[in-house]
């Protein structure tokens, strides 16, 4: 065991500046009418009284109600406008009482804070602090955190998937053209886009040209599909499916003189449907031969046929593998994370920890800093975004968004959290993060709570990291693989990280994500009343525990077009008939060394 100010190794003390960087949108007027009453036409010959009467009655009529439409109408557009200048009034006077009550001028004229609103965990820290340290006699057990458990459902394969009709009819055996897609984004944002295309080719019949990566002026990694992922198994694997390429034919590259980016690109809206592909994209495919989407992040829908949907399942659980420097090193954390965690009998939890400066600077929170750390987020926003945060119509309040649970949990917050729903300081963590901000003073506190706190950085040698360095994509895929074993995975602020990850784990764990996603709208209530006891928030942190343990089951009734949802959060049942392949149920044992196999569907 180490001090709170090294880690639990042998062979290297814990450092600060070993965690690398992963970075991690005619209305309005009125028409008026004739009227015939000022015509110098003569009058018609008198007719009978009554015929004459009801005539006049329904010329009056008329004329009344034109007149009547006309006031209505001037009346209804005055009224508009007048409640038009209420509703600009009541929203401005709510948005300043919200300024006023949440933000920092609520103190100033003596309104207390909105609960929540305040960041005072570092204060119930050191109040609770000498019960935490003491409280290990509720120690619980990592092979017995989570108590629901979903049955295997049997779900068959589709007969004769390989090679069968997925999308359009095919015309005498011959694909409609090439595809290519450029997936833009970090490591997940691009296995999405890989997925999404891999489904697409299978729905039009198309050639997949191997997707490039486009290069992200926030992730800055060169990287391209064959320095993440295995290219011989990825077509492989995909043989019987969809057809991969890794370029276009040579006479195809000559008619767009050599160069890709001569290809006319495809502009697609986000989560464009099925039937859009093939009514807009399928004919242009035909009269071309070949097309590019670019960008393709989000560009197909959730909802898919059946057929097109287990394209995916298979592209995400079988074809994408990672390549071999990832998955050989990745191998080698697992083995030695697994021999850290010797007193809990091999087991670990791993964080995926949001509090890099960019992450604390983009969310406009505050927290115990004062004005010194105002300042520092002040200048790291106008030195990223510019004036993006200083524009009239972007009202920022930092309580607000405390409340509204948009703030990045810190080091101590998710110590807290997990000393009080049970996890003593003989667990083991394996921390999955960038650069943290101020990382000496915040990782402290989660150093006294949890001492056996382990990164890749510590886990490997400098000269195994030392390929990985400048590449945040491949750093992330090492991250991944370790998070995706752990028996408890913490996420703290979303992402396509933990998003794709949730998801990879209930297809391992018999649809259970074995997850610990924080409620922060009750967290922040609860860290910010200066009388709680330690009994007290372990109760709620114990009944926060149990309510991930039953969402962590959960299936979604509807796909809905966002990621919360998505078939990669959710993969069951669509992609449960995978699971019943001899060579693609893949589970973690308690062994202390696991065969190489168990790393199959995380590489």
């Amino acid at each position: 065991m180490v001090t709170t100010t090294s880690f639990a190794m042998k062979s290297k003390p814990y450092s600060h500046h070993h965690l690398s960087r992963q970075n991690s949108n005619g209305a309005g007027g009125y028409a008026s009418e004739s009227s015939n009453s000022g015509s110098n036409s003569p009058s018609p010959p008198p007719s009978p009284r009554r015929h004459a009467t009801v005539s006049h009655y329904r010329r009056r009529l008329r004329t009344k109600t034109n007149s009547f439409s006309l006031r209505d109408n001037l009346g209804v557009s005055f009224l508009f406008r007048r409640n038009f200048r209420y509703l600009v009034l009541l929203t401005l006077l709510y948005v300043s009482g919200l300024i006023m009550c949440v933000g920092p001028f609520s103190e100033l004229i003596g309104f207390p804070p909105v609960p929540g609103s305040v960041y005072r965990s570092h204060e119930i820290f050191e109040k609770l602090w000498d019960d935490i340290q003491f409280d290990n006699s509720s120690a619980i057990d990592l092979s017995s955190v989570w108590k629901r458990r979903r049955l295997k459902m049997q779900k068959p394969c589709l007969n004769s998937t390989a090679g069968q009709h997925f999308g359009v009819e095919k015309e005498s055996g011959s694909p409609s053209g090439y595809l290519i897609v450029e997936a833009n984004g970090g490591l997940n944002q691009q296995r999405s886009a890989i997925c999404n295309a891999v489904a697409l080719a299978g729905l039009l019949n198309a050639v997949l040209v191997i997707p490039r990566f486009e290069l992200n002026s926030v992730w800055k990694d060169p990287s391209e599909f064959g320095d993440i992922y295995d290219e011989d198994h990825f077509i492989s694997t995909l043989d019987g499916y969809v057809k991969v390429v890794r370029e276009l034919p040579d006479l195809l590259m000559e008619k767009y003189d050599d160069n890709i980016t001569n290809i006319p690109n495809i502009r697609v809206q986000s989560w464009a449907p099925a039937k859009y592909y093939i009514r807009e994209v399928y004919p242009v495919l035909k009269e071309q031969g070949v097309i590019r989407i670019a960008p393709f992040a989000n560009r197909l829908a959730m909802n898919v046929p059946p057929h097109i949907q287990l394209l995916r399942c298979i592209a995400n659980y079988r074809a994408l593998r990672f390549s071999s420097p990832i998955s050989t090193l990745a191998e080698k954390l697992l083995k030695r994370m697994i021999e850290k965690s010797s007193k809990t009998g091999g087991k670990y939890v791993s964080i995926h920890l949001r509090f890099e400066e960019d992450m604390v600077a983009f969310s406009c929170c505050l927290y115990d800093g004062g004005k010194a750390e105002k300042v520092e987020m002040d200048s790291f926003r106008e030195k990223w975004w510019k004036g993006k945060f200083k524009r009239k119509d972007r009202v920022i309040v930092p309580g607000l968004n405390r409340v509204n649970g948009k703030c990045p949990l810190t080091p101590l917050e998710v110590g807290m959290i997990l000393r009080g729903m049970g996890f003593n300081n003989n667990t083991s963590i394996y921390l999955a993060s960038g650069r943290i901000y101020q990382a000496e003073r915040h990782l402290a506190p989660l150093l006294k709570m949890f001492p056996l706190l382990y990164t890749k950085e510590s886990l490997a040698t400098p000269d195994e990291l030392a390929p990985f360095k400048e590449y945040s994509s491949r750093l992330a895929a090492l991250d991944y693989t370790v998070c995706l074993f752990s028996e408890v995975f913490v996420t703290t602020q979303g992402g396509n990280f933990p998003h794709f990850l949730m998801g990879h784990r209930r297809f391992l764990f018999d649809g259970h994500a074995k997850t610990i996603n924080p409620d922060k709208h009750k967290l922040v209530l609860l860290l910010q009343n200066m009388n709680i006891s330690w009994m007290t928030f372990k109760e709620e942190m114990g009944i926060m525990l149990s309510e991930n343990d039953r969402k962590g089951i959960m299936v979604p009734r509807v796909r809905k077009i966002n990621r919360k949802t998505s078939i990669y959060t959710f993969p069951l049942p669509e992609c449960r008939c995978l699971q019943q392949s001899n060579n693609t149920i893949l589970k973690l044992t308690n062994s202390v060394n696991p065969p190489s196999s168990q790393l199959e569907s995380a590489r």
